[in-house]
């Protein structure tokens, strides 16, 4: 399944609007405007609320939760390491390698491809190209920690 995030460019806070492969808009991102910390919510095209990110401040490494129905389902951690960045996802055990630089990365699930993430050049806003395994149970899981990678590399810029 391919998903395309396009961030809208004139927002205020993070607004991302999430697409099929038939230009049908399946999800939604919006972000809190005046919080500590980045916190966001994910939401299906009726308006149903999935999950959320929340930042976890005061963090020597970047450290994001998300969380369905106020408990938390998974965390996202930039781990150290000395050449390449590294990312991985505590609670489903995924892991997170690629060239972030780029913002071309794959997730995978003890060495099982869960999804690759690509960035898309010559866009207003950011736009990614996310291919997801059709057997993925649950690609807002995939999609939420897509936006986490964004929001730690967007922070890093700023």
């Amino acid at each position: 399944m391919k998903l395309y995030i396009k961030q809208k460019f004139f927002s205020w806070g993070d607004s991302f609007s999430v697409y099929d492969s038939l230009e049908r808009e399946i999800f939604s991102v919006q972000g809190e405007v005046f919080t500590f910390g980045k916190k966001l919510a994910l939401y299906d095209a009726r308006g149903t609320q999935l999950l959320r990110i929340e930042q976890e401040l005061f963090r020597f490494r970047p450290r994001y939760h998300i969380l369905k129905n106020e408990e938390i389902v998974a965390t996202v951690v930039k781990e150290f390491s000395m050449f390449t960045p590294y990312y991985s996802v505590e609670g489903p055990g995924w892991e997170i390698q690629g060239d972030f630089f780029d913002h071309d990365y794959e997730i995978t699930d003890q060495g099982r491809l869960v999804a690759s993430v690509q960035k898309q050049w010559l866009s207003w806003g950011d736009t990614y190209e996310i291919d997801v395994d059709d057997r993925v149970y649950d690609p807002a899981a995939v999609l939420a920690v897509a936006i986490v990678i964004d929001c730690v590399l967007d922070s890093q810029d700023n």
